[in-house]
């Protein structure tokens, strides 16, 4: 594994990031245990989770998996970059959400519990808060960080503008601001190229993306229906949408003689300011499977045609104006 630096960052990380988001509702707490374990083999030392995963209100269930896998040791916290995330209400009471001061000190400290560990390597918000200022939120995770209970700051979905007011006052305070943006970005959707990816390569944040397979789209969706593997109804109601583009897309790895899903991450490792994608494998397999990424070196043919298949953006402004 060639490791990479997350952004400006001296922090190290494994160009794949190990999502958990399937662990519990998905993957079961054995299996999901195996695949991590897996995942330290094979050199993937960066792990993504957050505080609402699982998907029952408060309960927090997917921290819980990786604190419980933490807690069996043999040096599982300390080989793994471990990013959460907050933002999403936790309960039904009105500071129980969000990017307040209150939530974020109530919410670190629920995920430290949780993940059964005393510092957060990444700590994220989940999406923007409107509500709350900047300078808010930076004195809350100044404190954190003050009292060692994380180390670095990410975001997660938020707009150029929003990672540049960020940074700004960030800058203000004496504080590194953020390192880091998740963001919904892969061949099909690809609107951060206008002005999320520029922000992020000027900040010098490495960019996550989330979604790489835009949902099973670009995972070779078409051979498995043909092979009578079956699709959710809202899979079959996109593939209706785009079926011309994933048509030409897996005839085009075909043609490279490379698994779609292998192709669509590839592609992102090299998009600008990405450090790796998050992978969010519900099998052994499909874990395994991911490392054949690492190996696929796409020439400027093949991202042209790409580009071709799924025009993406330039720039903002000169994607729309000269």
């Amino acid at each position: 594994m060639e490791y990479v630096n997350l952004g400006r960052s001296g922090l190290q990380v494994s160009p794949l990031c190990l999502g958990t988001m399937n662990f519990g509702p998905e993957t079961s707490e054995e299996d999901s245990f195996a695949i991590m374990d897996r995942a330290l083999d094979l050199g993937i030392n960066f792990f993504d989770t957050a505080n609402v995963y699982g998907w029952k209100l408060g309960e927090g269930i997917t921290e819980q998996i990786v604190g419980r896998w933490f807690a069996q040791g043999g040096g599982r916290r300390e080989k793994t970059v471990i990013a959460t995330k907050l933002n999403g209400a936790m309960s039904d009471w009105p500071n129980d959400q969000k990017l307040s001061a209150l939530n974020i000190r109530r919410a670190c400290d629920a995920s430290l519990k949780r993940l059964q560990t005393d510092y957060i390597d990444i700590y994220q918000a989940h999406h923007v808060d409107r509500d709350t200022p900047f300078d808010e939120f930076w004195e809350a995770m100044e404190i954190l960080r003050q009292q060692g209970k994380i180390v670095y700051v990410g975001s997660s979905n938020f707009a150029g503008w929003h990672i540049a007011k960020a940074q700004e006052t960030a800058a203000r305070r004496n504080f590194t601001g953020l390192i880091s943006e998740q963001s919904h970005y892969n061949l099909l959707t690809r609107k951060v190229e206008l002005e999320v990816l520029p922000a992020c390569e000027d900040y010098g944040l490495g960019v996550i993306p989330w979604s790489p397979l835009a949902g099973g789209l670009l995972g070779g969706v078409l051979r498995k229906i043909d092979k009578g593997r079956s699709a959710s109804d809202r899979m079959v109601k996109e593939l209706d949408k785009h079926r011309d583009k994933i048509e030409r897309y897996e005839k085009f790895c075909d043609e490279l003689g490379e698994d779609p899903a292998h192709v669509a991450l590839a592609w992102l490792l090299k998009q600008r300011a990405v450090t790796g994608p998050i992978i969010g494998p519900r099998t052994m397999e499909q874990l395994e499977g991911s490392l054949r990424t690492l190996e696929i070196e796409l020439d400027d043919a093949a991202l042209a045609r790409l580009d071709e298949i799924f025009p993406g953006h330039k720039t903002a402004p000169e994607d729309y104006a000269w």
